[in-house]
Protein backbone atom coordinates (compact mmCIF):
# COMPACT_ATOMS: atom_id res chain seq x y z
CA UNK A 1 0.00 0.00 0.00
CA UNK A 2 0.87 3.31 -0.88
CA UNK A 3 2.01 5.87 2.21
CA UNK A 4 0.27 9.26 1.83
CA UNK A 5 1.57 12.09 3.10
CA UNK A 6 -0.01 14.01 6.04
CA UNK A 7 -1.98 16.71 5.39
CA UNK A 8 0.03 18.96 7.55
CA UNK A 9 3.10 18.33 5.52
CA UNK A 10 1.20 18.57 2.41
CA UNK A 11 -0.20 22.60 3.68
CA UNK A 12 3.63 23.10 4.70
CA UNK A 13 4.57 22.42 1.34
CA UNK A 14 2.07 24.25 -0.35
CA UNK A 15 3.13 27.18 2.13
CA UNK A 16 6.93 27.12 1.45
CA UNK A 17 6.79 26.70 -2.72
CA UNK A 18 3.98 29.60 -2.60
CA UNK A 19 5.47 32.59 -4.49
CA UNK A 20 3.03 35.24 -3.09
CA UNK A 21 3.63 33.50 0.57
CA UNK A 22 7.33 33.67 0.31
CA UNK A 23 7.21 37.05 -0.62
CA UNK A 24 5.28 38.19 2.12
CA UNK A 25 7.71 35.58 4.97
CA UNK A 26 11.00 36.84 2.92
CA UNK A 27 10.36 41.01 3.28
CA UNK A 28 10.49 40.13 6.89
CA UNK A 29 14.20 39.04 6.58
CA UNK A 30 17.23 41.02 6.78
CA UNK A 31 19.88 40.99 4.13
CA UNK A 32 21.74 38.06 5.86
CA UNK A 33 19.47 35.53 6.32
CA UNK A 34 17.73 36.56 2.61
CA UNK A 35 21.25 35.54 1.24
CA UNK A 36 20.29 32.33 2.94
CA UNK A 37 17.12 31.87 1.75
CA UNK A 38 18.62 32.23 -2.10
CA UNK A 39 20.60 29.08 -1.29
CA UNK A 40 17.47 26.94 -0.51
CA UNK A 41 16.39 25.94 -3.89
CA UNK A 42 15.85 27.76 -7.43
CA UNK A 43 12.18 29.60 -6.01
CA UNK A 44 13.31 30.77 -3.03
CA UNK A 45 16.20 32.02 -4.68
CA UNK A 46 14.13 33.66 -7.52
CA UNK A 47 12.30 35.16 -5.09
CA UNK A 48 14.67 36.36 -2.58
CA UNK A 49 16.47 37.88 -5.71
CA UNK A 50 13.54 40.86 -6.07
CA UNK A 51 15.31 43.99 -5.62
CA UNK A 52 12.81 45.38 -4.35
CA UNK A 53 12.75 43.79 -1.07
CA UNK A 54 16.73 43.37 -1.50
CA UNK A 55 16.68 47.55 -1.24
CA UNK A 56 14.09 47.28 1.54
CA UNK A 57 16.25 45.00 3.58
CA UNK A 58 19.09 46.91 3.13
CA UNK A 59 17.64 50.38 4.23
CA UNK A 60 15.75 48.83 7.31
CA UNK A 61 17.67 48.47 10.23
CA UNK A 62 19.07 52.04 10.05
CA UNK A 63 15.98 53.36 8.48
CA UNK A 64 17.23 55.03 5.46
CA UNK A 65 15.17 57.07 3.45
CA UNK A 66 16.85 55.83 -0.12
CA UNK A 67 20.11 54.09 -1.41
CA UNK A 68 20.95 55.43 -4.92
CA UNK A 69 22.71 53.29 -7.36
CA UNK A 70 23.91 49.83 -8.19
CA UNK A 71 26.83 47.79 -7.08
CA UNK A 72 28.86 46.21 -8.77
CA UNK A 73 28.53 42.93 -7.59
CA UNK A 74 24.69 41.85 -5.45
CA UNK A 75 27.16 40.06 -2.95
CA UNK A 76 27.05 43.89 -1.80
CA UNK A 77 23.59 43.54 -0.47
CA UNK A 78 24.82 41.06 1.75
CA UNK A 79 25.81 42.30 4.58
CA UNK A 80 24.53 46.01 5.34
CA UNK A 81 27.00 46.56 8.81
CA UNK A 82 27.81 49.48 9.72
CA UNK A 83 31.18 49.30 8.07
CA UNK A 84 29.47 49.45 4.50
CA UNK A 85 28.86 53.33 5.22
CA UNK A 86 30.98 56.08 5.07
CA UNK A 87 30.74 59.63 4.73
CA UNK A 88 32.45 61.88 2.00
CA UNK A 89 34.41 64.88 2.99
CA UNK A 90 35.71 67.13 0.64
CA UNK A 91 39.00 67.86 1.85
CA UNK A 92 40.27 71.51 2.50
CA UNK A 93 43.19 73.17 2.40
CA UNK A 94 45.66 72.70 5.70
CA UNK A 95 43.63 69.59 6.86
CA UNK A 96 45.15 66.24 8.34
CA UNK A 97 44.03 62.92 8.64
CA UNK A 98 44.23 63.84 12.47
CA UNK A 99 42.59 66.61 12.14
CA UNK A 100 39.60 64.79 10.60
CA UNK A 101 38.99 62.03 12.88
CA UNK A 102 38.97 64.31 15.75
CA UNK A 103 36.43 66.65 13.77
CA UNK A 104 34.49 63.16 13.22
CA UNK A 105 35.33 61.38 16.18
CA UNK A 106 36.67 58.42 14.60
CA UNK A 107 40.49 56.47 14.86
CA UNK A 108 43.33 57.88 12.34
CA UNK A 109 44.05 53.88 12.09
CA UNK A 110 40.44 53.84 10.40
CA UNK A 111 40.52 56.17 8.02
CA UNK A 112 43.67 55.25 6.72
CA UNK A 113 42.29 51.70 6.64
CA UNK A 114 38.99 52.74 4.88
CA UNK A 115 40.51 55.06 2.39
CA UNK A 116 44.06 52.47 1.52
CA UNK A 117 46.41 55.02 2.88
CA UNK A 118 49.73 53.64 3.72
CA UNK A 119 50.44 56.75 5.07
CA UNK A 120 48.79 60.46 6.16
CA UNK A 121 51.10 62.23 3.29
CA UNK A 122 48.03 60.09 1.03
CA UNK A 123 45.70 63.04 1.89
CA UNK A 124 47.83 65.45 -0.71
CA UNK A 125 46.88 63.60 -3.51
CA UNK A 126 42.57 63.52 -2.84
CA UNK A 127 39.78 65.59 -3.14
CA UNK A 128 38.09 63.62 -0.36
CA UNK A 129 38.41 60.78 2.11
CA UNK A 130 35.73 58.64 2.71
CA UNK A 131 34.71 58.61 6.76
CA UNK A 132 33.74 55.72 8.67
CA UNK A 133 30.11 56.19 10.52
CA UNK A 134 30.17 55.43 13.86
CA UNK A 135 26.92 57.14 15.18
CA UNK A 136 24.02 55.25 13.26
CA UNK A 137 21.66 58.42 14.12
CA UNK A 138 23.33 59.77 10.71
CA UNK A 139 21.52 57.48 8.92
CA UNK A 140 18.17 57.74 10.00
CA UNK A 141 15.93 59.87 7.21
CA UNK A 142 19.05 59.85 4.78
CA UNK A 143 19.92 59.40 1.39
CA UNK A 144 23.13 57.15 0.53
CA UNK A 145 24.88 56.64 -2.83
CA UNK A 146 26.46 53.59 -3.92
CA UNK A 147 29.77 54.82 -5.32
CA UNK A 148 33.54 52.53 -5.57
CA UNK A 149 36.03 54.76 -4.71
CA UNK A 150 38.98 55.11 -7.39
CA UNK A 151 41.43 55.50 -4.23
CA UNK A 152 39.53 53.56 -1.51
CA UNK A 153 39.34 50.30 -3.87
CA UNK A 154 35.76 49.13 -2.65
CA UNK A 155 32.64 50.22 -3.07
CA UNK A 156 30.38 51.71 0.01
CA UNK A 157 26.72 53.35 0.66
CA UNK A 158 28.48 56.99 0.98
CA UNK A 159 26.47 59.65 2.80
CA UNK A 160 26.52 63.56 1.66
CA UNK A 161 26.43 65.46 4.98
CA UNK A 162 25.97 68.85 3.11
CA UNK A 163 24.08 67.65 -0.31
CA UNK A 164 25.38 65.89 -2.90
CA UNK A 165 26.01 68.24 -5.48
CA UNK A 166 25.81 67.94 -9.47
CA UNK A 167 29.86 68.38 -9.44
CA UNK A 168 30.36 65.07 -7.11
CA UNK A 169 27.87 63.22 -8.95
CA UNK A 170 29.65 63.33 -12.32
CA UNK A 171 33.30 63.35 -10.54
CA UNK A 172 35.06 59.93 -12.26
CA UNK A 173 36.46 59.35 -8.72
CA UNK A 174 34.11 57.86 -6.75
CA UNK A 175 31.46 57.75 -9.27
CA UNK A 176 28.20 55.10 -9.67
CA UNK A 177 29.46 52.19 -11.22
CA UNK A 178 26.96 50.98 -14.13
CA UNK A 179 25.95 47.08 -15.08
CA UNK A 180 27.92 47.97 -18.13
CA UNK A 181 31.14 48.53 -16.29
CA UNK A 182 30.52 45.58 -14.85
CA UNK A 183 30.39 43.61 -17.35
CA UNK A 184 33.71 44.84 -18.91
CA UNK A 185 35.51 44.30 -15.59
CA UNK A 186 34.12 39.88 -15.82
CA UNK A 187 34.91 39.81 -18.97
CA UNK A 188 38.13 40.93 -18.67
CA UNK A 189 39.00 39.10 -15.31
CA UNK A 190 37.71 35.74 -17.13
CA UNK A 191 39.98 36.38 -20.11
CA UNK A 192 43.04 36.39 -17.53
CA UNK A 193 42.12 33.50 -15.37
CA UNK A 194 40.36 31.87 -18.65
CA UNK A 195 38.01 30.59 -16.09
CA UNK A 196 33.45 31.09 -16.12
CA UNK A 197 32.17 34.20 -15.70
CA UNK A 198 30.80 32.77 -11.95
CA UNK A 199 34.26 32.35 -11.04
CA UNK A 200 35.48 35.59 -12.21
CA UNK A 201 32.78 37.06 -10.72
CA UNK A 202 33.68 35.18 -7.41
CA UNK A 203 37.00 36.35 -7.32
CA UNK A 204 36.17 40.28 -7.94
CA UNK A 205 33.23 40.12 -5.49
CA UNK A 206 36.24 38.72 -2.55
CA UNK A 207 38.46 41.30 -3.78
CA UNK A 208 35.67 44.30 -3.10
CA UNK A 209 35.30 45.30 -6.45
CA UNK A 210 38.96 45.67 -7.15
CA UNK A 211 40.32 43.95 -10.24
CA UNK A 212 43.84 43.60 -9.24
CA UNK A 213 43.10 42.47 -6.11
CA UNK A 214 40.77 39.35 -7.50
CA UNK A 215 43.52 38.50 -9.87
CA UNK A 216 46.19 38.04 -7.13
CA UNK A 217 43.51 36.18 -4.56
CA UNK A 218 43.19 33.60 -7.99
CA UNK A 219 46.68 33.80 -8.15
CA UNK A 220 46.87 32.42 -4.69
CA UNK A 221 44.72 30.04 -4.69
CA UNK A 222 46.12 28.68 -7.50
CA UNK A 223 49.55 28.37 -6.12
CA UNK A 224 47.96 26.71 -3.25
CA UNK A 225 46.50 24.36 -5.17
CA UNK A 226 49.84 23.57 -7.10
CA UNK A 227 51.32 23.28 -3.33
CA UNK A 228 49.05 20.88 -2.28
CA UNK A 229 48.86 18.54 -4.87
CA UNK A 230 52.50 18.07 -5.03
CA UNK A 231 53.90 14.55 -4.42
CA UNK A 232 55.79 14.58 -0.74
CA UNK A 233 59.32 13.91 -0.60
Amino acid sequence: MACSSSPAVDVTTAVLTCRDTLLVIFDKLSVTDLARASCVCKLWNFVAADDEMILRAFKTPWRLRNVVGKPLSRSFWRDNGLHKFAISHQINKGETVASLAVKYSVQVVEIKRLNNMMSDHGIYSRERLLIPINNPNLLVDSTCYIERDTYAKREVAVLYLDGRSDENANCSAFRVTSDEGMRRIITSLRRSMRVDDGTAQYYLSIANGNPRAALSEFSADLSWESQAGAPSG
